[in-house]
């Protein structure tokens, strides 16, 4: 019955895709977005973004007296930033996120139901090239999917895996630090210096044998406070903005682009291993690199392709194993060909994506596969995307279908 209910599902998924009419990363009917100018010619502003991505989901392996539909807010934020002058810039960052009956109280007071700060920074230009600033940022290292931004992805959201310091070392894939980003010619950067969390979510005892991602914790801040992290791309063809941290997902044949990029992330003395009656610090590693492609197809049709892949090695201590996380390598890639149309206006784009992630402490490993569908009404500002996703980990294989109303402005 599952297996029949998948192939019904997938046919229609198919379908959809060869049915849909066929009609830049942005809309047609956006121009610039929301800005306040201070000044005749806008030099002095503040600009405010707004978004809501909500959900519904089809669990194909639901059993006993769980429902299979379920419904999500997966993101409501708000983010605004600043300048006064071209010198320095001020950005804040907040919202919600995965609202669902679960996480809902009756109030509104719950944790659950709870806006919080997602970024918040000052930066200083000192030139074109070059800025530095402090706060709590989202100018990553590892891999051009460790700094996705949430308004532009390809697929219906980003690889887990690849936010790879998710809620162990940081708040939601943020880090309270300073950090310098800028190029050199064709060399795009950004480095950072965090001041790592106390209580991540990793909250296990040390463990004899298993590596637990508490070092700073356990062993206070002189031995496992700080972490760095970096990441460096050649930009072979355009030049992608580096104004804000924010990786753009696809820019829907507006640009051509050809990156090869290299990150890392370092937490010395991040986890802890008891060994011997002992607390033992272990640093946690993680190193990656990628390429990411996108272009029109050719000058007489604005059909477009977008290609990423990444290679990525995990070294969170000795046997580590939490969550979607662990010491082992990633092999992550997307695909998805955007069919040409008058305008953004009822695009389509369909994808794949699939993930495969070996684990040291198991001989199993995690692989998901994914196929979807984007339907751009308006851009990105206004899209819908169906996707069907197949996670397998040992034993554990289920399927899950996503449809996704997206609106940003």
């Amino acid at each position: 019955m599952v297996t029949m209910k998948r192939s019904i599902l997938l046919s229609l998924l198919i379908l959809f895709s060869i049915n849909c009419t066929m009609h830049a990363q942005g809309s047609p009917d956006y121009k610039g977005g929301f800005k306040v100018k201070f000044n005749d010619d806008g030099s002095k502003y503040m600009r405010f973004i707004s978004w809501v991505q909500g959900q519904a989901i089809y669990d194909l392996d639901a059993e006993g007296n769980q429902s299979a539909t379920s419904l999500k807010v997966k993101r409501a934020r708000l983010l605004m930033f600043s300048q006064i002058t071209d010198k320095f810039l001020i950005l804040t960052h907040f919202g919600i996120n995965n609202l669902s009956s679960n996480t809902l109280s009756p109030t509104g007071k719950g944790d659950g139901s709870q806006i919080f700060l997602h970024d918040a920074w000052a930066q200083y230009n000192f030139s074109e090239s070059f800025s530095v600033g402090t706060g709590l940022h989202y100018f990553n290292g590892i891999s051009r999917l460790s700094n996705q931004s949430t308004l532009n992805m390809l697929t219906l959201d980003n690889n887990r895996q690849s936010w790879a310091t998710l809620g162990l070392t940081d708040q939601f894939a943020r880090h309270i630090g300073v950090f310098a980003k800028g190029n050199f010619g064709k060399l795009q950067y950004r480095v950072a210096i965090n001041d790592a969390i106390t209580n991540g979510l990793d909250s296990r005892a040390p463990l004899s044998g298993e590596a637990v991602y508490g070092g700073k914790r356990v062993l206070g801040s002189k031995d496992s406070g700080w972490s760095y992290a970096g990441y460096f791309e050649y930009q072979i063809f355009d030049k992608e903005s580096n104004f804000l941290p924010f990786k753009v997902g696809t820019y829907l044949g507006a640009k051509k682009v050809f990156n090869i990029g290299a990150g890392f992330y370092s937490h010395p003395g991040g986890s802890v291993i008891e060994s011997n009656g002992n607390l033992v610090g272990e640093d946690v590693n993680i190193v990656a690199l990628d390429a990411f492609y996108e272009a029109p197809l050719n000058s007489s049709s604005n059909a477009a392709i977008t290609a990423y892949a990444v290679y990525q090695s995990n070294d969170y201590g000795t046997n580590y194993k939490y969550s979607a996380y662990g010491t082992g390598n990633m092999f992550y890639t997307h695909v998805g060909y955007l069919f040409s149309g008058d305008s953004n206006k009822g695009r389509v784009q369909p994808y794949l994506s699939y993930q495969n992630h070996g684990y040291d402490v198991s001989s199993d490993n995690l692989d998901v596969l994914g196929l979807g569908l984007n339907y751009y009404l308006s851009g990105h500002n206004s899209k819908i995307t169906l996707e069907y996703k197949n996670q397998k980990y040992g034993a554990s294989d289920n399927g899950t279908i996503t449809l996704q109303a997206m609106i940003y402005l």
